[in-house]
């Protein structure tokens, strides 16, 4: 009963591959030995056992090197990594497709690395037959979202392989290819680190809800293009399974990357989750991808990708570097930035021509930053355990004793609130500098933000996907609060690592967080996320200002950057304003 039972759920569940293995596709002529073409070979298997607590300890896994006959140990190759190691490469006839093209000059001189997924091998068990089944990592490593598999390509088996042979470092040298989880494994690798990698072949992609997926087609729509070329292959018989559809997934990857002005071509046809259909386009596909080369592939422009903020053509510039943690973030009222270097207890203005300098030193580890009406910056001194407020020269003054701050925001009649994660408060300040706790219980509450009529606070929590959001009293007290602004989180933590957070003249909220920036709607929506210019490091607070108060500063680990943006800076110190009412 049982094996008729397997038989059963088994045809209900793969009957669409079934019928789809009935369909037979050409041999494409370039994924055959044609006479005369150089043949490379392939070396391997060799083996690889992971010792990186970081990535994925404890794991064995074979890889094999495909030569190509051209390669010239002089000259840094070009690299195609594949997944699923060689079974993967020869049911594409990657190494006949490679030959031909390369002779060709259809794609450079390239490396293959076909590469299988990792296993964590059984230990001897304490069942009575003393058997016991290993750990299958293909999922984990594959399916999962962020970095770690990129981080495993790029630190152990790039190295590992560029010991014996010259490998390029160039990101537009660099392919991936895969199959199923294979392929969003090779997309994922291209989307966390376009520095390392920027060509991807997918083969009918896994872009569900396994680990995550699904959320691709949103993130590519919301996050700024990045510098990566994708090559989409599916059939309308793969899988339709408890996580979804992987033909409708593939289809909704495809309008995600063309709306965002992707360099993208897919291949649709009736097969279903097998190498079929891609094992007879794959040489148009890597002919595709390796097009126009060494033309450096580029971010694209989607024509409706969020131009109502960002300037077309405009990127990060850098402004200064060399700090050891940038932080705070205040403009006054001509524009010049102001943020603070805590570990060197510096506070930093950069002028209105750009240029970075010493506005105060001494300055008690200051944090959080912000002008108030009467001209003076006010900064969350945390060693000095107060707020101070600096005047023009430098001069500082105690204003607020005895307490624990992060970030502040001072509003146009003289009070102001601040954050103190330590006692998960957030505190009100009048114009004399007495203070009373004004919310208590958001678990690590740190950035804060006021509406451009100065009705509401907001308050991010470092440790939640939240930003709360609070309505202001005449008497300057807190009501109705409420988890308002949803943030995305990456996918090895709930945590968004919220920080400095400022809002625009239209009501938006610009929170740094560990994906990035993420900008909000007044309805509490991320609409666009910009992620970090310098790698690695996440954003710690951010303001938008300079002379036409159009221009954002980003506060990022050992480096300050800026970008025109179509957006103006909003000053709290000056009279409140009425943001536009917000499309629903």
């Amino acid at each position: 009963m049982l094996r008729l039972m397997c038989c059963v759920l088994a045809l209900l569940v793969f009957s669409p591959v079934a019928l789809a293995q009935q369909e037979s596709y050409p041999e494409h002529p370039d994924a055959v030995k044609k006479p005369g073409v150089p043949e490379g070979k392939i070396e391997g298997p060799f083996e690889y056992v992971c010792k990186n607590r970081q990535t994925f300890p404890g794991t064995t896994r074979q890889y094999w090197i495909y030569v190509p006959a051209q390669y010239d140990k002089s000259k840094p190759a070009c690299v195609l990594v594949c997944q699923d190691g060689l079974g993967l490469a020869n049911n594409w006839k990657l190494p006949a497709v490679m030959d031909n093209l390369i002779h060709e000059k259809a794609m450079p001189v390239t490396i293959g690395i076909f590469i299988t997924p990792g296993v964590v091998p059984a230990p001897k068990a304490a069942t009575p037959d003393g058997k016991a089944e290993a750990r299958y990592n293909r999922s984990f490593e594959y399916d999962g979202m962020g970095d770690r598999y990129a981080r495993f390509l790029i630190n152990e088996i790039l190295p590992k392989v560029g010991d014996s042979y010259a490998l390029s470092s160039d990101p537009n040298d660099r392919a991936i290819a895969g199959s199923s989880s294979g392929a969003i494994a090779a997309f994922t690798v291209a989307w966390e680190r376009p520095d390392a990698f920027r060509r991807v072949l997918s083969g009918i992609g896994t872009y569900v809800g396994l680990r995550g997926g699904d959320a691709y087609p949103v993130l590519v729509r919301k996050t700024e293009p990045k510098p990566i070329r994708v090559f989409l292959q599916d059939g309308e018989n793969d899988n339709d399974l408890y996580a979804g559809s992987w033909w409708l997934a593939n289809q909704e990857m495809l309008r995600s990357l063309e709306w965002a002005g992707y360099d993208v071509k897919h291949a649709w046809g009736k097969g279903g989750h097998n190498g079929k259909h891609m094992a007879s386009i794959s040489a148009d596909a890597l002919r595709w991808l390796w097009r126009d080369y060494p033309k450096p592939i580029e971010p694209g422009v989607g024509k409706h990708h969020r131009i109502d903020i960002l300037v077309p053509g405009q990127t990060w510039e850098l402004v200064g570097e060399g700090y050891k943690f940038t932080e705070g973030g205040a403009v006054n009222d001509k524009g010049e930035v102001f943020f603070t270097d805590i570990p060197n207890n510096r506070i930093h203005k950069i002028g209105v021509d750009g240029q970075v300098s010493v506005f105060a030193e001494q300055t008690g580890s200051a944090n959080g930053l912000e002008f108030g009406p009467d001209g003076k910056l006010y900064a969350c001194q945390n060693a000095l355990r107060q707020i101070g407020r600096f005047d023009e020269s430098g001069k500082v003054e105690s204003f607020v004793q005895d307490v624990s701050s992060n970030d502040i925001v001072v509003l146009q009649n003289g009070t102001g609130y601040f954050t103190d994660p330590a006692s998960k408060k957030v505190w009100r300040f009048d114009q004399n500098g007495q203070k009373q706790s004004v919310d208590d219980g958001i678990e690590r509450p740190n950035g804060i933000a006021l509406s451009p009529d100065q009705t509401l606070l907001h308050v991010s929590d470092s440790l939640g996907r939240f930003v709360w959001s609070f309505q202001i009293r005449e008497d300057g007290k807190l009501l109705h609060k409420q988890q308002y602004g949803w943030l995305h989180t990456p996918d090895e933590t709930t945590q968004s690592g919220a920080d400095g957070m400022i809002a625009d003249t239209e009501g938006r909220l610009y929170v740094t967080t560990k994906l990035g920036l993420q900008i909000l709607d007044q309805p509490g929506r991320v609409h666009l996320i910009l992620p970090s210019p310098n790698l690695g490091k996440k954003p710690a607070n951010v303001v938008i200002g300079g002379p036409a108060r159009d221009t954002v500063y980003l506060m990022c680990g050992d480096k300050v950057f800026r970008r025109k943006v179509n957006a103006k800076g909003l000053m709290t110190w000056e009279t409140p304003i009425t943001p536009p009412k917000p499309r629903l």
